[in-house]
């Protein structure tokens, strides 16, 4: 792949990210992206297609484990194993990061080779749930932005067992960062109402995606059915309707997780539980006597020159330099994994590492997702693109089935191009509505079309 090639597979990815949280959003950010410019070569004009069509994705579903509890003591520094799957024909990277836990850059900085819309057929997937505690007092929930991951540490068992509790989170995003410090949970809401902040009305006013200013309870509200209320005003830890941008910096400053995360969190913690946020893109910890390294891409803060060397030389302790490889060291900082990584003399590479680990197996495809409709039912369908190759077609359909809410997506061969049907709908005014949504996200044009009745 060459410098051109990789930039504009770059500004798919970012595209795609975008196009994961757009539509009515809280503490989530909104603005188009143009896919013109990564699709460049691909677009042809648009113009009414037929309707026969391909079928649409089966989803697999996957044996390997998804932890998220993990026993510690206090010597623990390091939690959790490394997993790889190979991915099906109809994989992505997205589906597979929510189905075990992960958030988004978490997997993509794991498998940079890998395109999390479009995964090779039996492509090895490396699953990153291993993690280095951050540098914090073991007590209630630590946030490292860094990590773009949330620890929670209950208090001891009545035996004095102790356990941590980790879930990808989406933060902050460079305009309105996550403030970092010490804060603790002010208060419970379950079912919480969402009253808009006025900048947040006037920047989605300004992307023509108005707000109300009170989002009741319910589907639409972008808080989901859950929220830790800090005691800095303004902020929360919640849930969200738009899971796609867990494991990204796509909110106004607040913390998100999962729905399926946040519940169980909301059930432990406590009010008046601390919670420490930090960034520390440089973690290193002992694990079975062997010295590791976990390093995530800066925020786009500046970080200490001396950061690197700084946190090793303190992990290494009494061990010396002599423990740390210090060229292996710089080079795991430059790729960023953001898992740990053996950092002595000697230790394999990380490719090697990897290579080394042993597939988990999978489960045969479940039941495919409903067909969209054929030709003959008078719906309405928006053309949302036509290309030359299939997998640009195929990429974009798989874009549009992760925004929030899904537009179904899929597909179409005709006349030797590939074109991405959205829909049905079932008024020309719902289609029309649904091409509006398209457009602000993927910067495209679109083509409603009616099939022959």
């Amino acid at each position: 792949m060459n410098t051109s090639q990789s930039a504009a597979l770059h500004r798919a990815h970012i595209a795609g990210l975008i196009l994961l949280v757009s539509g009515l959003s809280g503490c989530q950010g909104l603005r188009p992206v143009q896919v013109d410019e990564w699709l460049r070569g691909e677009r042809v004009a648009p113009h009414p297609p037929s309707l026969a069509g391909e079928n649409e994705p089966v989803v697999l579903a996957d044996p390997a484990p998804r932890t998220d509890t993990f026993a510690v003591s206090e010597d623990t520094g390091v939690v959790g194993a490394l997993y790889v799957i190979t991915a099906s024909e109809e994989d992505t990277l997205v589906d597979i990061a929510r189905r075990y836990d992960l958030g988004y850059e978490e997997i993509r900085a794991a498998n940079p080779a890998v395109d999390p819309w479009l995964p090779r057929p039996g492509a090895r997937v490396l699953l990153p749930t291993r993690y280095i505690l951050p540098r914090a007092p073991r007590e209630g929930i630590v946030l490292n932005l860094a990590a773009l991951r949330l620890f929670y540490y209950p208090k001891p068992g009545p035996d004095g067992s102790r356990v941590v509790i980790t879930h990808p989170i989406g933060i902050g995003r460079e305009k309105w960062p996550t403030p970092m410090g010490l804060t603790r949970v002010s208060e419970r809401v379950a079912n919480p109402t969402w009253r808009v902040p006025e900048s947040i009305r006037r920047e989605h006013a300004a992307a023509g995606a108005p707000l109300p200013a009170v989002v009741p309870p319910g589907p639409d509200n972008p808080l989901g059915r859950h929220a830790l209320r800090l005691a800095v005003p303004g902020y929360l830890i919640h849930g969200t309707n738009k899971p796609g941008g867990i494991g990204m910096r796509v909110s106004h400053g607040c913390i998100q997780l999962f729905p399926e995360d946040i519940e169980p969190l909301f059930e432990k913690v406590a009010v008046g539980t601390p919670v420490r946020i930090v960034d520390q893109p440089y973690l290193a910890a002992w694990d079975g006597g062997i010295l590791h390294l976990e390093v995530h891409a800066p925020l786009g803060t500046k970080v200490a020159p001396d950061g690197l060397q700084r946190v090793l030389a303190k992990a290494a302790g009494n061990a010396g330099g002599e423990r740390i490889d210090w060229a292996r060291a710089e080079s795991i900082a430059k790729l960023a994994p953001g898992f740990p990584v053996p950092v002595e003399p000697g230790k394999p590479a990380i490719e090697d590492l990897v290579a080394s680990l042993p597939v988990s197996a999978r489960e045969t495809p479940a039941a495919a997702e409903a067909d969209v409709a054929t030709a003959g039912n008078g719906q309405w369908y928006v053309q949302a693109g036509s290309y030359r190759s299939p997998e640009a077609a195929h990429r974009v359909s798989r874009m549009l089935g992760h925004m929030g809410p899904p537009i179904p997506a899929r597909p179409v061969a005709n006349s030797g191009y590939h074109r991405v049907l959205a829909g049905p709908y079932v008024t020309r005014a719902e289609a029309e509505a649904g091409a509006r949504r398209i457009e602000t996200s993927l910067g495209t044009e679109t083509l409603i079309v009616q099939p022959d009745i």
